[in-house]
């Protein structure tokens, strides 16, 4: 499922590319799973809407919508969420369609906004001042921060995996993260000290920014909107490294599953 950093670099590349167009009509297929908004409601809905601002919130991307013929700036927000392999591509019209196409918004420029979801776990919805379910993690501040995990007895890869706590954390930078700050995944959150929070915000804002900055981490079937690739994977220190040297001193990576997720460590960096 696309992290943070991957619906950033998707979201940036969406805005670059059409900001100020206007819809001119909407079409979406025959699958009702994607959609939280009913189909026909949301075409009408966006047909002649123009898109002010392409942003991410947590791991949506939020399309704030204008009326072109009005004064009025904030009408109504299209969400996004890509699920496990949804895509958002801007094409010509002439490019072919790629299989698993569920939405087409055709744009007074003359391009196309299409969403592609093979596995169909994706959701687009009609939504009004949307901000996520949890806190932002390049902008929480310290206090805050600490305040997520007080007395919680979860382990502390759960914690930052909790979508209501902190949005847009998913298993390959809660990993990362927790590697750079030295903290073993299985660690009771609640247990660990206020210095120990403190370097895991600054280890996690690290990764996220190192990540957004390399487009993303391509582990999977990620593309930018371009159909590009990231290339933050290759900066991995732990994750899917099972059974490979610590790239600090050395040790064999170790995979665990923890809360049901595949969780990578360095058994000697990781205290």
């Amino acid at each position: 499922m696309p992290e943070l950093p991957e619906v950033e670099t998707i979201a940036n590349g969406v805005h670059r590319r059409i900001h100020g167009d206007v819809i001119r009509s909407a079409w979406f297929s025959s699958f009702t799973q994607p959609f939280k908004t009913p189909a026909d409601e949301m075409a009408s809905a966006l047909a002649g809407r123009r898109i002010d601002r392409v942003r991410r919130v947590g791991k949506h991307i939020v399309f704030d919508l204008a009326d072109p013929r009005s004064r009025q700036a904030h009408p109504g927000q299209w969400l996004v969420h890509l699920g496990m392999t949804g895509r958002l591509l801007v094409s010509a019209p002439e490019v072919p369609l790629p299989p698993h196409t569920h939405a087409i918004l055709d744009l007074a420029s003359g391009r196309q906004l299409r969403f592609v979801d093979p596995r169909r776990f994706g959701r687009l919805a009609l939504v009004h001042d949307f901000s996520g379910p949890g806190h932002e993690p390049l902008t929480i501040a310290p206090d805050d921060f600490a305040a997520l995990f007080r007395g919680r007895k979860l382990a502390i890869k759960a914690a930052l995996l909790n979508q209501s706590l902190l949005h847009g954390v998913g298993n390959i930078y809660a990993d990362e993260s927790l590697f750079r700050a030295g903290i073993r995944p299985t660690r009771p959150a609640g247990r660990l000290t206020r210095p120990r929070l403190d370097r895991l915000r600054l280890a996690l804002r690290s990764v996220l920014r190192a990540a957004i900055r390399a487009g993303g981490s391509s582990v999977s079937d990620y593309v930018d909107a371009d159909g590009s690739e990231g290339f933050f994977q290759i900066q991995h220190c732990v994750y899917a490294r099972e059974g490979e040297p610590c790239r600090v001193c050395g040790t064999p990576i170790r995979r665990i599953v923890l809360g049901g997720r595949g969780t990578h460590f360095c058994p000697h960096c990781q205290r």
